[in-house]
Order: structure tokens, then C-alpha cells, then sequence
């Protein structure tokens, strides 16, 4: 196996493993308070999964895009724009799947999937142009800040409701709201094509996380040191900003960018001093299994799911619920019964991602 930088693969691995369980458990009336997201301003646990998601996809390319720095932009190009494409692409079809069970007409576009294919997108288009530590940086700031200033000063009434904010109005405009989450009681859609410019810079800040990281001018203690700086500034920043743009990740605000991204960078920096120096690696395996083919078994996880709730039924419902209720429910208290079950589903994608692992097969999406 090529060598790979274990508290990256690790970090990944991690963030996956934690997607799956919260995104899946026995059933949504018992979940534990940190495994549910913020009703709506606020931070909890499971709120940190998707943007620890975007800041590992910018690591990700700090590696990745060195071998394409040579070759000309427009090659370059071309491949961002082509794995934009198939991630967007196999969202969509994601939220189309069972195609017999919803028209196009009612078809939710976005997603997780999309929103990490643009983000990457953009991201990367940028990167072709921008080069230095300090540019990165600046741009990130351009971004958040240009975001804040719409989203307060082009929103109808209360700028971080539900109601009236910018993101939701301009994907009403554009897509109708036929095609957006319905998941808050109306239109909106928390993944939206607006929103989703604060995440580029969530990528940014991680290609800049993943810069540090790598860089082999500095002793690696000397590295750790400055991601803990700056995931402290972050953090600070994100707390002192909250004061006037609340933290909220459905609008995905600037204060939630550096809050979170200050806390993934200070995370990424303990697993490096755990795994890099401290040589403490045995816990590690299960999630460098995940780390090797995170987005497949994102993918994975979502087709399992829905052919258990679509394809598997039972005489009450779908297998899903079957096991909670029969199985799972069973196992002490209705919450704990809940998360067993989410922590065996997560084994179960786990074994699929272990036998590309232990083949060293990885599957490019």
C-alpha cells in the first residue's frame, strides 16, 4: 500500500463512521440529544460531522492537486469539472432512487453529495489560480465576508430566519420550490446552491489546514503547534462572531465556517500528535478502513437504506423499522436500542469497505 498520512485517513474515516450513525438511526422519535442537529441557531455534536466533511476534502486535495501543479490549467480543469460532475450526478441520482417512486417534477436537486461536488468544484477552480498560504487565506475571508453581507443585507425581514432568509429566496427563485427539502415545514433547503459558497471556503481552510500539515520544512511538533493556533483562533473567532451572525448550519454562516473549522483543525492536530508521534495506532484500523473509501461508503450507506426501506417490506412497514421495533428496541432504553442499531448498520457498511481495504481498492468518486 502507497504511504498515506494515517491522521488524514484516520480523520476521514472518523468523520464517515460518525455520518453513518447519525444519519441512521433505529428510529428518529429515540435519538440522543448530541446525535440530533440544532433545531435551527446552535452547534451540537452531530452538526460538526458535514463540515468536518468539507475541511478533510480540502486536506484531501492539499495532497491530491501537487501532481497536477505542473500540467496545464486547463487539463486541470477539466478533471475538477469532471469529478464535480460524477459526485452531482450520483447525488441526483441518490434522491431520485427508486426512480418508479418520484417524478423528476418533485425531484429534490441537492444533497450532501452535491453540495461537497460543488463545493469541491469551486474550490478547486480557485486553487488552479491561487497558490500561497496567505491568498488562500485572504480569499476564504472574500468569501465568507461577501456571503455575510448578502445574507444580511438582501434578505426579506429577519435576515437568519427560516422564513426570510437570502439562500432560501434565491433557490425558490430558481429552482421552485417543488424541488428543494421540505424537511423544516417549508421550501428550504439546507444544502442549497447559495449556501453553498461558505463551504467553499470550508474546503479552502482545509487545503490551507492540509498545507501545514504536510509540510516538510517543519518538524511535525512545530506543524501540530500551528493548526492548534489557528483552530483556536477559528474557534475564538467563530464564539465572538456568533455574537452578531449566529452560528447555524442550515444557512451555513460565516460564524459557523471558522467556529467549525477551528475545532476540525484542532481535532486533526490531536490525531496527528496521537498517531504520528505518540505512535498510539491500534484503536485506528476500523477507521483508516473508512478513511481509504469514505465517499463510496457514504454512498453505499444511502443504497442500502433505502433498498431496506423501499424494496424490503414487511407486513407493517419496511426491514429498517422491523429491526428496531422486534430487534433493537428491545436493548435497554429506546434511545440506547436506537443508537445500537445505527452503530450495526455502520458495521455492516463497514464490512464492504473493508474488503476493498484489505486490497488496497479504491473506489474514485
Amino acid at each position: 500500500m502507497q504511504h498515506r498520512i494515517l491522521a488524514i485517513d484516520v480523520f476521514r474515516g472518523l468523520t464517515i463512521a460518525l455520518m453513518l450513525i447519525v444519519n441512521n438511526p433505529g428510529s428518529w422519535s429515540y435519538v440522543y440529544p448530541p446525535l440530533k442537529h440544532a433545531a435551527w441557531h446552535g452547534c451540537t455534536p452531530t452538526d460538526l460531522v458535514f463540515p468536518f466533511f468539507l475541511f478533510i476534502v480540502g486536506v484531501s486535495m492539499s495532497i491530491s492537486f501537487k501532481k497536477y501543479q505542473h500540467t496545464e490549467r486547463k487539463e486541470w480543469m477539466l478533471k475538477i469539472l469532471k469529478r464535480t460532475s460524477i459526485i452531482f450526478f450520483i447525488g441526483l441520482l441518490l434522491n431520485w432512487f427508486p426512480f418508479y417512486h418520484k417524478a423528476f417534477e418533485n425531484l429534490r436537486l441537492f444533497g450532501v453529495l452535491q453540495r461537497i461536488a460543488l463545493a469541491f468544484g469551486m474550490a478547486g477552480l480557485c486553487l488552479i489560480f491561487i497558490r500561497k498560504k496567505i491568498q488562500i487565506l485572504v480569499s476564504s475571508g472574500i468569501i465568507l465576508l461577501a456571503y455575510t453581507v448578502c445574507l444580511t443585507q438582501f434578505a426579506v425581514n429577519d435576515p437568519f430566519s427560516l422564513e426570510g432568509n437570502l439562500p432560501r429566496q434565491i433557490d425558490l427563485l430558481l429552482f421552485g420550490e417543488h424541488h428543494l427539502y421540505k424537511g423544516f415545514g417549508i421550501p428550504f433547503d439546507p444544502e442549497g446552491l447559495f449556501s453553498t459558497l461558505p463551504g467553499v471556503a470550508h474546503v479552502l481552510l482545509g487545503y490551507l489546514a492540509g498545507l501545514i500539515l504536510t509540510d516538510k520544512k517543519q518538524l511535525l511538533q512545530k506543524r501540530i503547534q500551528v493548526l492548534v493556533l489557528w483552530g483556536s483562533v477559528g474557534i475564538l473567532l467563530g464564539l465572538l462572531l456568533n455574537r452578531f451572525i449566529p452560528i447555524n448550519k442550515p444557512l451555513w454562516t460565516s460564524s459557523y465556517v471558522l467556529y467549525t473549522c477551528g475545532i476540525a483543525a484542532a481535532v486533526l492536530a490531536a490525531l496527528s500528535w496521537i498517531l504520528d508521534i505518540k505512535k498510539w495506532t491500534k484503536w485506528s484500523y476500523p477507521f483508516k478502513v473508512f478513511g481509504l473509501n469514505p465517499l463510496f461508503s457514504f454512498v453505499l450507506s444511502i443504497l442500502f437504506v433505502k433498498i431496506y426501506i423501499y424494496f424490503l417490506k414487511t407486513a407493517n412497514g419496511n426491514v429498517y423499522s422491523w429491526l428496531y421495533q422486534n430487534v433493537f428496541s428491545h436493548i435497554g432504553q429506546a434511545e440506547l436500542g436506537s443508537l445500537i442499531q445505527a452503530l450495526c448498520f455502520t458495521g455492516f457498511v463497514w464490512i464492504f469497505a473493508w474488503l476493498l481495504f484489505r486490497k488496497n481498492k479504491v473506489i474514485k468518486i
